[in-house]
């Protein structure tokens, strides 16, 4: 087991890697901008290095400073948590060169999914379900491309192989658009992510998010724990989620999650990670694989009582899963919902000074946040300041948990979308279950 990790990152996930480390007895090293010197988590490491000023491609980007950070500081790990680096490939090489170990999956993996034409490939070759559509990227030629639209069937969706967090994406409902918005997409993909690459895929015009989580050891061991519903978004950002995902049929959710599982072992992954996918119409198409944690891991670990980063640190040490899948029972709901320091009404971020911050308590109720009272927010980085989670027997209770759970907290001092989130758990579609990915944003006229 490692006896000391670096934490390559910030805000609530740092805390709670953090924690973490220390139940598991492993000392922590925090590296932190300028302005994030007063972190919870900084404060509270064994020691913490100053990698550079505010802006993240001078600190938490900025691959020699943290890589030397583990070096004066002998620490022998780093934890990337999720964002920044944590699917860097190169940032994963380096460490990996440096003789330090990256808590996560090798580059050569990390490259493989984070290209979607050859994450696609694999995940066919797996056996997991895709989205109809180009099989590799589109070529040069513009009327093979018309050839491939009319196969797979209007809408289409152009997308960028390197992209992701809902950009360089284009969708198409006639021939007469299509080339155009390809050559577009090929120059924004370019500029935007250095690879000009694009894919072609049918546009799924009412789907849901649904996401399976799994770790593997890479070593042959894999198991799946779970999925999640994640379709409340807001341009493409989740915005509340919940596992497991409810009405999926029982055969239909158990074949898709035996194909991710076969999918880690094909491709000797090593980790936590999770396949994202769209389900329409009891049918489930892969989208891409996070080759990291994920921000809503919480509610999965709520419904398993399986600590995601503690294993996930264990199988990078070397160690052989601990948990077969025969042990991983889902018991009850849960509910997570992301509070962001943002006005509510126009979504502008809103940092400043907290003044009071009190979370709710409570059988079932859990709060990851690294928020106090006098803790300034800074403008520099992601809005996220909490998350607040609620688990009970059933989805009806969990919902009715997290409404009381919102009406606790206060976070005086700055905006946040605490009304937002108090309006979806009640509203009376998603109360039903299975809205899609696009409720939030008519809901909210956007």
């Amino acid at each position: 087991m490692f006896d000391k990790v670096l934490i390559a990152n910030r805000g609530e996930i740092a805390l709670r890697i953090l924690r973490a480390c220390k139940e598991m007895g492993i000392s922590t090293v925090a590296v932190h901008s300028q302005v994030d010197r007063d972190l919870k988590h900084v404060r509270l490491a064994d020691e913490a290095v100053c990698i550079g000023p505010n802006p993240s491609p001078q600190s938490y980007l900025n691959i020699p400073a943290i890589v030397s950070a583990m070096e004066i500081t002998d620490a022998v790990a780093v934890h990337p948590g999720y964002g920044f680096l944590a699917e860097n490939a190169d940032f994963a090489e380096q460490v990996q060169k440096s003789g330090f170990t990256f808590i996560g999956p090798d580059p050569d993996v990390i490259r493989l999914m984070g290209d979607k034409v050859s994450a696609i490939a694999a995940m066919k070759k797996a056996g997991v379900p895709t989205v109809p559509g180009s099989n590799g990227p589109l070529p040069e030629n513009g009327e093979r491309c018309l050839e491939i639209a009319r196969e797979v069937g209007y809408p289409v969706i152009i997308k960028a192989a390197a992209g992701g967090g809902g950009r360089g994406m284009r969708v198409v409902h006639t021939e007469a658009a299509l080339l155009n918005a390809i050559s577009v997409t090929k120059s924004e993909a370019g500029a935007a992510f250095g690879d000009s690459t694009v894919y072609m895929e049918k546009f799924l015009q009412n789907p849901r998010h649904v996401e399976i989580q799994v770790m593997s050891d890479g070593q042959g061991n894999a198991i799946h724990l779970g999925d999640r519903d994640c379709s409340l978004q807001r341009r493409h950002q989740k915005v509340l989620e919940e596992a497991p995902a409810p009405g999926i049929p029982d055969d239909v959710r158990r074949d898709v999650q035996q194909s991710c599982v076969q999918a880690c072992i094909d491709i000797g992954y090593r980790g936590a990670g999770t396949f994202e996918f769209l389900y329409e119409d009891e049918r489930f198409y892969f989208i891409e694989m996070n080759t990291r944690i994920q921000v809503e891991h919480p509610v999965t670990e709520m419904v398993t009582g399986i600590d995601l980063i503690k294993e996930q640190i264990r199988v990078c040490a070397g160690e052989k899963l601990s948990i077969r899948q025969e042990d991983v029972v889902i018991r009850g709901h849960a509910f997570e919902c992301r509070i962001n320091a943002e006005d509510p009404r126009t979504f502008f971020p809103c940092p400043g000074k907290v003044n009071n911050f009190h979370t709710p308590g409570g059988l079932g109720v859990r709060v990851d946040s690294h928020l106090y009272s006098g803790y300034t927010v800074p403008a520099n980085y992601d809005s996220m300041i909490a998350k607040v989670i609620t688990h009970a027997e059933d989805r009806e209770s969990a919902l009715a948990r997290m409404r009381v759970a919102l009406s606790e907290l206060i976070v005086d001092g700055i905006k946040t979308n605490i009304p937002l989130q108090e309006d979806l758990v009640r509203d009376g579609a998603f109360a039903a279950g299975g809205v899609n990915i696009h409720y939030l944003e008519k809901k909210l006229g956007l």
